[in-house]
């Protein structure tokens, strides 16, 4: 198969960003659906097949749950995209920012931002509790729509993201836990947070070190203006400042995978993050994954996206992918996705 010259997505475009899970995407559209609005529309003005909706395995790519995002945003008119009792007005989270702007450290931040969303009736309620040398941000939340238990998560997440952010670096924390039930997509939350993660808690929450609440406030109204612009589905995106081990790794693999077809492997990347194999193979482990599955996702990713962003051939995308034969793509990504790569491309509409 030929390829028109510009056609085709160039090598590595569209590799940088997580995918999303297609339970995500169910998620947000729960609140659309209960109101009577038909998603269709909304999902084919973000570029995603409806019929992607039915397969469990299914992912989209960043950009497009970037797009949906915003349509049900503009639709909705409310920041919880109606999945909570009562809408939150747009503004209402960049409100909260800038009036924990000005606070002397992170801890009177949230603790401002706390009080802020108690003011609203039919939102989180959110609580900070310190004791001793251990923190810990928890969330009520009160989203009976919400039956992917995906809005909970994602206010933990952008409070998370938010404060790392606010004191100029990330946040390690030691453990999340959701008062929920483990969900279909349980193993999307240790990528999100970079931390083990349990369900069936007594409340959800993340526990950190306390002295981060110590640390002051590093930016400025104009840098919080610039964020907002792009929030809150960028904090959500943020790729945590690369701090984690298992971030510093993808990130690796993904620039490399820009300027060859072939992925590097253990002892390349644990080189070029200057500690042994050994080190690198007990910290990944110590953050719930492990180099096999990083490389796996970061390929599983940049496949998606070539099929559903760009038009390359299925051939060559798999031979940028370092697979050496297409059988051998083919039935890593019937692992993926449970489907082959010239069905979802057909059922993603590119």
């Amino acid at each position: 198969m030929e390829r028109a010259a510009g056609s085709a997505t160039p090598a590595g475009a569209a590799t940088g960003r997580r995918t999303v899970t297609v339970h995500h995407v169910r998620a947000v559209l729960a609140g659309v659906r209960r109101a009577g609005v038909d998603p269709v529309p909304l999902l084919q003005e973000a570029r995603i097949a409806p019929l992607l909706l039915g397969d469990d395995r299914a992912r989209v790519t960043a950009a497009q749950f970037a797009r949906l995002f915003r349509a049900l945003y503009r639709t909705t008119r409310d920041e919880f995209l109606g999945l909570a009792p009562l809408p939150s007005r747009p503004g209402t989270f960049a409100m909260m920012c800038h009036a924990s702007l000005g606070c002397r450290d992170l801890e009177a931040a949230t603790r401002r931002a706390v009080v802020f969303y108690g003011l609203f009736p039919g939102g989180p309620t959110l609580a900070l509790e310190v004791a001793g040398a251990r923190a810990r941000f928890t969330v009520a939340d009160a989203f009976d729509g919400d039956e992917e238990r995906f809005v909970g998560e994602c206010v933990l997440a952008i409070w998370h993201r938010l404060s790392s952010w606010l004191i100029g670096r990330r946040i390690p924390l030691e453990r999340v836990s959701f008062a929920h039930p483990a969900p279909p997509h349980a193993r999307e939350c240790a990528a999100l947070f970079g931390c083990p993660v349990g369900f069936g808690a007594d409340r959800t929450g993340a526990t950190f070190d306390a002295r981060c609440l110590t640390a002051p406030l590093v930016r400025d109204e104009a840098e919080l203006d610039a964020m907002l612009r792009r929030a809150p589905f960028d904090l959500l995106a943020r790729p945590e400042y690369a701090t984690t081990v298992a971030e510093q790794v993808r990130r690796t693999l993904t620039h490399r995978l820009r300027e060859a077809p072939r992925l590097p492997e253990l002892g390349e990347v644990a080189a070029r993050l200057a500690v042994s194999p050994a080190t690198l193979r007990r910290r990944l482990q110590g953050e719930g994954t492990s180099f096999r599955g990083i490389k796996d996702q970061v390929r599983r990713d940049a496949a998606i996206a070539g099929l559903t962003e760009g038009r390359e051939p299925i051939a060559e995308l798999a031979a940028r992918l370092g697979f050496s034969e297409d059988t051998a793509f083919h039935r890593a990504f019937r692992r993926w996705t449970g489907t082959t790569p010239g069905a979802y491309r057909i059922a993603s509409g590119a």
